[in-house]
């Protein structure tokens, strides 16, 4: 209940609401598109000036190879179920939407944490970035193994490795947040006292912002789902918790903290609904954007931060 009357959150409830209600509120594209690189470069920094205090140890390695172990896990699971019950092409959009993860849903994660005063590793941003990219490698791999399997004439559609790769790590969005993270390594003590106002005292109130325009968004992209198979909505909520028990049963095999394993936890769980359904669209034109797009933002990324975050912290304090 206490994470419902956190601002942040009550702004993503209203704009939920406020969709719903088919309000014409509305927050423009570059507005939204700031608030974004903004939250990014604002958790790069927190993760740098974090890492220059404490370090870099054996939790930190071993935290990223769990987070690459999950990156090419999950999204492999997620096609071996979702090829059931759709296309090799819509289970492969589907299963790199779900492999990959939500910068806004770790945001408010570790935004809860610090509220919640549970310690976790500014390292846990770097693992959130290389859990990005092996999901969409993976699904233009398994489209493009269908395009010849089927024997479709897809000649142009067809997308080499290369062009991806170069697409998945060369992200703005990601370098921001990678390049960040290195300043405030570099800079420690010093740049943390000066960048204080920006990634420390604006960091709630854009967040809260940045939730009210998600929570829009969420609510628009429901109707995707309207007539869809109940397996796919199942999926959008149970998928996350299974996710997210890998992750916990990784972290606990591996002994992380409490607050790096719940992080783990929010990231194998969470779903991207930015980065991989642009890269998607265009390297998948046989999916159906709005199925990925309708479930990983219209369902499951509400459950994430209404429910998901504040389950997971709780269970990892009790088990690691």
């Amino acid at each position: 209940m206490q994470n419902f009357l956190d601002p942040a959150i009550l702004f993503f409830v209203f704009g939920l609401l406020a969709g719903t209600v088919r309000s014409n509120l509305e927050i423009p594209p570059a507005i939204a598109r700031f608030l974004s690189l903004y939250l990014l470069m604002a958790l790069g920094l927190k993760g740098g000036f974090a890492l220059a205090k404490s370090g870099l140890d054996a939790e930190v390695a071993v935290s990223l190879a769990c987070a690459v172990v999950l990156a090419l896990v999950v999204p492999a699971m997620g096609y071996l179920v979702l090829k059931r019950c759709l296309s090799r092409f819509d289970a492969a959009a589907v299963s790199a939407t779900y492999g990959s993860v939500s910068a806004v849903t770790f945001i408010t994660a570790v935004q809860y944490l610090e509220t919640h005063q549970l310690a976790y590793g500014g390292h846990m941003a770097a693992a959130m970035a290389l859990m990005e990219s092996p999901a969409i490698v993976m699904a233009v791999v398994l489209a493009n193994m269908a395009r010849q399997k089927e024997g479709t004439a897809h000649g142009t559609h067809k997308v080499g490795l290369r062009k991806v790769l170069h697409e998945s790590f060369t992200d703005g969005a990601q370098l921001l947040l990678l390049g960040a993270m290195v300043i405030g390594l570099i800079t420690g003590e010093a740049g943390q006292k000066s960048m204080q106002p920006f990634s420390g005292d604006l960091f709630k109130g854009m967040l809260a912002f940045f939730l009210l325009d998600m929570g829009l968004l969420a609510a628009r992209n429901i109707g995707a789902l309207k007539g869809r198979s109940p397996w796919l909505v199942g999926y959008a909520l149970v998928g996350p918790l299974v996710h997210a028990g890998l992750a916990l049963a990784l972290a606990a095999a591996v002994g992380l903290s409490a607050g790096n394993g719940a992080l783990l936890m929010v990231l194998a769980a969470s779903a991207s609904y930015i980065a991989v359904p642009a890269v998607v669209r265009q390297a998948i034109p046989e999916a159906n954007p709005s199925l990925y797009f309708g479930m990983s933002l219209g369902l499951t990324f509400p459950f994430n931060i209404l429910l998901g975050i504040p389950l997971f912290v709780s269970i990892a304090e009790r088990v690691l």
